[in-house]
């Protein structure tokens, strides 16, 4: 199995997910979330667990999209839980992490919102 680099601080899961996405690495996206993280996506649905997660990441990916980083929104930390977010690039409203400390000082995605769009008026 590989050995990923360990985001230490709630802030480096989204330069690893460009980083990991942009190498097509669907199985290291995957290993950014907790096993039983909910990920908001396709728009609309959930995909729930670590291997649907890369299951849906292998797809995407097999594509060869390009991401970019995007400057991230101070984080909240309380406790062993952390609020992480970006404004996007694209235009997708906002994008907004839920990340849980894990036993060895790491951070993983618990919860992720890669897209709010504002409600239609």
């Amino acid at each position: 199995m590989t050995e990923y680099e360990k985001a230490m601080r709630p802030e480096d899961i989204t330069r690893l997910f460009v980083e990991r996405s942009n190498a097509g690495d669907a199985a290291g996206v995957a290993e950014l979330y907790e096993q039983d993280a909910v990920l908001a996506y396709p728009p609309g649905s959930q995909t729930v667990g670590r291997e649907a997660i890369r299951e849906l990441w292998a797809k995407v990916l097999a594509n060869r999209p390009r991401f970019e980083p995007e400057e991230p929104l101070p984080t909240l930390i309380s406790g062993d839980l952390a609020l992480t977010s970006t404004p996007p690039r694209d235009g997708a409203g906002a994008r907004a992490q839920v990340v849980r400390r894990q036993p060895d000082g790491s951070w993983l995605r618990l919860l992720d919102q890669p897209e709010f769009t504002l409600p239609a008026r």
